[in-house]
């Protein structure tokens, strides 16, 4: 088989995205030596790493999120004679190769479009009911966005595969002593609140600072807020909160935490806080638990899903719902061993190769078709 993987979008952004087009890659390599594999990458930046001899990288000039995309890029795949091609961020080539399958995340962008820029919203309601339409297959992280694809796009039931995503093997309990020197690398103590994502309406960072603001004011905590991850859009409102609610010397806003200090970042803190309205699968959940830090999270679309039995859900609209769970977490010490516990054996039954495994089952099934 010649399949193609679209990679392009591991140069425009970091995060989930990212991670999962590379932890793919690179258990298919592992998984699959007879299959040829071509990653398509972006011309402005290296080819992402690539660890198997069957796979091939193919530089292309078509950038991510153009309004020409789907067009452009059907031009430079004619060549590759591809049976499959694979677009991990849902918009395939309108023309060729033979078979297409896409992986659609989330369907923020439905359920909440005042949560987007106009511009991002009317490039993103352009797309997908074409997209979803002209792929042969679709890949979901969960069933809950398996759920929106068919109550939302009408997509046939048949048409759509849930594959959940992992976590990076890096996130694991770690040593005291690495853990502490993590976290005094951006002077900190270990024991603080977390929150891992982009800075947007979504992850519902108003709400969130609320909650903490009445964490200290009764004298549950008084550790830090720490809010890990870059801006995206609309997020003036974060950065007015923390004014009015006077947390300026509480919160800690780190934008550029590299990958190799996550799994320390995560290990220090007390808990994870991931309050968002909507998320397509929630993996700084899942990575926090594969470190063993408890975790409260909205009881929204797939973050139940994700976490199960081994994280306190919230409603996101109720910051004193939000506050209260943390406090619980912050103060009864046997039900955070309990989450330690719940949550390890949670993160263990996601891995990067079932995930592999999943997707080429898919991949084969359509090809064959």
């Amino acid at each position: 088989m010649r399949i193609g993987i679209d990679a392009r979008i591991a140069h425009y952004a970091r995060g989930g995205i990212r991670n999962y087009v590379l932890h793919l890659l690179e258990a298919l390599a592992l998984l699959d030596v007879d299959t040829d594999y071509y990653v398509l990458h972006s011309r402005k930046g290296r080819p992402p790493p690539l660890a198997g001899k069957n796979l091939h990288p193919v530089a292309c000039w078509t950038p991510s999120h153009h309004r020409l995309e789907r067009w452009a890029l059907s031009v430079e795949v004619a060549r590759l004679g591809l049976d499959l091609l694979h677009t991990v961020d849902f918009i395939p080539p309108a023309l060729g190769p033979r078979r297409s399958v896409i992986t659609v995340h989330d369907l923020n962008f439905l359920h909440y479009p005042q949560f987007l820029t106009a511009e991002s919203r009317r490039y993103y309601n352009q797309q997908i009911e074409w997209a979803v339409r002209r792929a042969d297959h679709i890949l979901a992280d969960s069933h809950a966005t398996k759920s929106d694809l068919i109550s939302l796009l009408d997509v046939p039931v048949s048409k759509v595969t849930v594959v959940h995503l992992a976590a990076d093997p890096a996130f694991r309990p770690l040593a005291e002593a690495d853990v502490q020197h993590v976290a005094a690398r951006y002077e900190l103590e270990p024991g603080y609140v977390l929150f891992v994502g982009t800075l947007e309406p979504r992850k519902n960072l108003p709400g969130l600072l609320q909650a903490y603001r009445w964490l200290l004011d009764t004298e549950v905590t008084m550790a830090p807020l720490v809010l890990i991850g870059g801006k995206g859009w609309l997020y003036d409102e974060v950065f007015e909160r923390v004014e009015t609610l006077h947390l300026a010397g509480h919160v800690r806003f780190l934008y550029d935490v590299p990958d190799a200090d996550l799994p320390g970042m995560y290990n220090a803190a007390s808990v994870l806080a991931t309050p968002s309205f909507y998320e397509g699968f929630g993996l700084p959940a899942l990575e926090a638990m594969a470190c063993g830090t408890p975790v409260v999270v909205a009881d929204r679309a797939s973050l139940p899903e994700v976490v199960g039995e081994a994280g306190l859900l919230i409603n996101p609209d109720d910051p004193d719902d939000i506050a209260q769970a943390l406090a619980r977490v912050l103060t009864d010490e046997p039900l955070r061993a309990k989450m330690r516990g719940l949550g390890l054996a949670r993160a263990g039954r996601f891995t990067w190769k079932r995930t592999a495994q999943a997707t080429l089952a898919v991949y084969r099934e359509v090809i064959e078709r």
